[in-house]
């Protein structure tokens, strides 16, 4: 943990300010809260699926790129 201490005749504001920045230098917030919600990994089946699925995306937009009905520097969504 953070081992931070108010300092003598340091306002309380000015000590959480210097906290809340030591918390953030040190990524344990993010860490913290990133661990509050639980999020599900993605299974083989459903990673397989989703790879072809952008494989195929691909393709359709190089059919369209080459075309012409799709312009070259944009990318769909």
């Amino acid at each position: 943990m953070a081992d931070l201490k108010r300092k003598k005749g340091e306002s309380f504001e000015a000590f959480l300010r210097r906290f809340k920045g030591g918390l953030k230098n040190n990524k344990r917030l993010e860490t913290f809260r990133g661990k509050q919600t639980f999020s599900k990994s993605k299974t083989k089946i459903q990673l397989k699926k989703s790879a072809l699925a952008k494989i195929s995306l691909g393709k359709k937009y190089e059919i369209l790129r080459k075309t012409g009905k799709l312009e070259e520097g944009k990318k769909m969504r």
